[in-house]
This record gives C-alpha cells, structure tokens and sequence, in this order.
C-alpha cells in the first residue's frame, strides 16, 4: 500500500502508527526501498548498535535536540526489527510493548500489586525469571552481544548478589598484580604462546574490571573517557608538530614524546590555576 499524503503528514494515524507505516512501505517487495527490503534480523545488529552508541553520545553532550533525533533512529530499528517478526509470523509491535509492560510491572509488585510490604530483591526477580525459562545457573542469561568490559562487570555483580566476591580492595589489588605477574611470566619464556598471552591478558582485564567495580566506577565508561582523553592529548601533540613544521610521518618518536609531555605539563598548569581560582 502506498502512503497517501494524510498518512505521510500524520493527519490520520497516530505518531507511532505512521512510523509503522513507513516502516513497511520501505519493506514493500516491490515499491519498497532496495536497502531496507532486503534487510535481516542479523544485517541490521551492526546498524543498531551504531545507533544506541549514538544515542549514549548524544547525553554526553547533553545536547537534546541531537538525542531527540537518534533516540528516533533507535526506535526505527525497534519498529523494524518488529516489522521483520511479523513477516515471519513471530510477533509484533503490540506484542513487544506488551511484553515489556509485563515485565515491568511483575519486576515491581510492590507499586502494581496490593502487597506494598514486601520488596522482593532485583536478584530474586530475576532467579524467577530465569526459572520460568529453565535457565538454572546464575550466568545463563547474561548477554552475549553488549562488549566485554560491562558483560564481564554483569558477570562480577551476579557473583556478588551470592557472595561470591572479594571483601577488601587490598584482596583486589592483589589479585590485579598476580594477574600482570602472569603475563609478564609469558613474555619472557624463550617460546612465547601467543594463545597463553592472550588468556593472561583477558584475566588482567577481568580482574581490573573487578578492581573499578569495587571502586564503583565503571569500565567501560571508565575507558571511554580514558580514550577521549587521549584523542585530546593526541590532537595536541600533532598541533605542537604543525607548528614547528613536522608531520606525524617527519617526527621522530623523542620528538613526539617531548610534544605529549609538554600537553600534560599544559593541563597539569590548567589544572593547578583552576584548583587555586577555586580556593
């Protein structure tokens, strides 16, 4: 069905419904969109995850009329995805948001229910939901997809919601530095296993990860930031370069080192002129 101009102009359907509508007119089989109809569930994973990133940018920036437009974006995968599913004969769109108004009120008894007292704790809630799919162990249901620092930070928190988990930061810290003990005993064996190495390594991450949770920060915002400020200081190191008439390919590594130290001895001096303006 094509889209009349009453439709397109939303003077008929709802603001969800229209979406829904163009959604589907692009999936047409034959007036559709070449890109859109061919689309799958898995061709899309990459696109949506690209646009949550986009959305998390945008509250960085606390510029909202930029999340406005890609939490747009994020709910036109959301549409699709459910667009796709129907055409499968799987669910639809009313199905998902059914779904998850469920959920939400069987999470919160205490607010949807009569019984005000009794707070079930999160991880409770969660133990009768994975019962209810036969999911018995504690990390069954953990997500496969999301990237590794906060799966391996959902992983901790699960373990720590039976127990299982260190008690003191000193315990943490020393687990940190057994760990990097560990590589550094694979790097110089006469025959290094790059496969060991790896596994070394990933046990370092995992237990630095444990180390941030315990200081209640998390990692992968931690290194988010961490990266941005070294494009920060990068960008400034290759400004230095410009004005002394070297390109990053013409500069020496000493050169380039000298450029980035005097970055931070410039931000140490920033640092030190606000904390005084401050006193």
């Amino acid at each position: 069905m094509m889209l009349t101009n009453d439709l397109f102009m939303g003077g008929i359907l709802n603001k969800l419904q229209r979406l829904q509508t163009i959604t589907k007119q692009l999936r047409d089989p034959i007036n559709g969109c070449e890109w859109d109809r061919v689309q799958t569930f898995s061709s899309l994973k990459s696109y949506t995850l690209e646009e949550t990133y986009e959305v998390l940018d945008a509250i960085d920036k606390q510029d909202m009329e930029e999340l406005k437009k890609e939490l747009g974006d994020l709910l036109f995968h959301i549409v699709f995805y459910a667009d796709l599913a129907q055409e499968q004969g799987s669910f639809d769109l009313d199905e998902v948001c059914l779904a998850v108004a469920d959920k939400l009120v069987c999470r919160h008894p205490h607010i949807f229910t009569e019984n005000k007292s009794e707070k079930p704790s999160w991880e409770q809630l969660k133990q009768k939901e994975r019962d209810q799919k036969a999911q018995y162990s504690l990390l069954d249901d953990i997500p496969q997809a999301i990237p590794a620092l906060m799966q391996a930070e959902k992983i901790q928190k699960r373990c720590t919601s039976v127990g299982f988990d260190w008690h003191d930061i000193k315990s943490v810290l020393d687990k940190v530095k057994e760990e990097l003990g560990e590589v550094e005993q694979e790097l110089v064996r006469t025959k290094q296993d790059p496969q060991k190495i790896e596994e070394e390594l990933g046990d370092l991450l995992f237990a630095t990860v444990n180390l941030a949770r315990h200081l209640k920060v998390e990692s992968e915002l931690c290194l988010q930031q961490a990266n941005k400020k070294f494009i920060r200081r990068f960008q400034q190191v290759e400004a230095i370069l410009k004005q002394k008439n070297l390109s990053l390919t013409d500069a020496t590594l000493e050169q380039m080192e000298d450029a980035w130290q005097s970055v931070k001895q410039l931000e140490q001096i920033k640092l030190n002129s606000e904390v005084d303006k401050n006193d």
